[in-house]
């Protein structure tokens, strides 16, 4: 009888400290250098710099931390390796030939490792939309330090790439949660994946990035109209799982809340737009802040406390650190709205959002720290 394979250790373990530790670094010191407080690197010196490291440092390391699965560890460390090249590259050097260099290495090695597992597996064509998505994110990493105009349109791109990937892969992780719950608390839910709903939202997601590559303004009014379209679904989603029935299980509300501000965050995207109004760069925070920042900061913690304990709650003190990112959210969205001083906010959305990505970081030390349940080498 052959022995049993070792099992390979999650890539996650090594991304997600990574992605918790330069999140809860790269913002405050953004919005330090921004409003003059302190010296700033060159790559963090616009807003637009300060954008494409929140979508393809931040949150490409998180998407590459989820999606890689079980990987070999020099391969884990070798995209590692080339993760941190790219922002160093992009901090010192932003638009040069080494940042555009490295930033495709770590993107064709992203595509390398992720595309065919859900080419070849998935049959159905909603599980092989992970698929384009994250090759359409791999190649506007690749080309977001280009010129200011292509950057910001490429990011405009990649955040709608993103809120797919969310809307998909968070619906993955909540539907079952809740399903097991209602289980367990002797309650059924009949409303899970909701195929329809989601076939449909990607579908009109898919649409308006299509039409978001059109240079004319009746095309990109109607991208609006199907991100409208998309939040309102999304949100409806979001209340056929009754989510008024899981306040005992706060890993599952935390959940919940980024899935609502992607609700939100697709509705204050669209309505402008479908208005032919340009988007104020404060309604962008609902999605870039509120929906990824809560789902990426739930989904991180939840993976690997699950992977170790097989117990979402098992450290249930993380979870109301998910509030300070909606703080953050709110604190960059409404006094905008309201026409107030800028500068007070800014700095507490920065530090409510830091004082969360540092309780995450937290969080992996102490896992790694603990007794482990995981197989030698995570």
């Amino acid at each position: 009888m052959h022995p049993r394979k070792p099992r390979l250790p999650f890539a996650n373990a090594w991304f997600f400290p990574a992605a918790a530790l330069y999140a809860a670094v790269m913002l405050p010191v953004s919005v330090l250098g921004m409003l003059g407080l302190m010296p700033t690197l060159p790559g963090l010196a616009t807003p637009g710099g300060h954008a494409h490291e929140m979508l393809f440092g931040f949150a490409l390391a998180v998407v590459a931390g989820y999606l890689l699965g079980p990987q070999p560890r020099a391969i884990t460390l070798a995209l590692l390796v080339a993760w941190a090249l790219a922002r160093i590259a992009f901090l010192l050097w932003p638009g040069s030939l080494p940042a555009i260099l490295m930033a495709g290495t770590f993107a064709a090695g992203l595509v390398w490792r992720v595309v065919p597992r859900f080419l070849g597996a998935a049959k159905k064509w909603r599980n092989q939309s992970v698929a384009p998505l994250v090759t359409g994110l791999a190649l506007a990493s690749t080309l977001g330090g280009l010129g200011a105009s292509t950057g910001a349109w490429l990011r405009g791109e990649a955040l709608l790439l993103l809120a797919a990937l969310m809307f998909f892969m968070g619906g993955r992780i909540i539907a079952p949660a809740l399903a097991g719950h209602a289980q367990q608390q002797g309650w059924r839910l009949d409303a899970r994946v909701q195929p329809r709903v989601e076939g449909t939202v990607l579908i009109l997601l898919g649409t308006a990035l299509v039409l978001g590559l059109l240079p004319w303004e009746l095309p990109e009014r109607v991208g609006g109209a199907c991100l409208v379209a998309a939040g309102l679904l999304t949100g409806m989603r979001l209340l056929r799982w009754r989510p008024w029935r899981c306040l005992n299980r706060p890993d599952l509300l935390v959940l919940l809340a980024g899935y609502a501000w992607l609700a939100v965050g697709l509705l204050a995207m669209g309505v402008p737009t479908s208005l032919g109004s340009p988007v104020p760069s404060a309604l962008l925070h609902a999605l870039t802040v509120g929906a990824l920042g809560t789902l990426t900061f739930t989904v991180m913690g939840r993976t690997r406390l699950i992977q170790r304990w097989r117990d979402p709650n098992a450290r249930r003190w993380i979870h109301p650190f998910a509030a300070f990112i909606s703080l953050a959210a709110l604190a960059r969205i409404v006094p905008a709205l309201l026409g107030a001083a800028t500068t007070g906010w800014l700095l507490l959305a920065a530090a409510a959002w830091s004082v969360a990505f540092l309780a995450l970081t937290t969080l992996f030390w102490h896992l790694r720290g603990d007794d482990r349940r995981l197989d030698p080498g995570d």
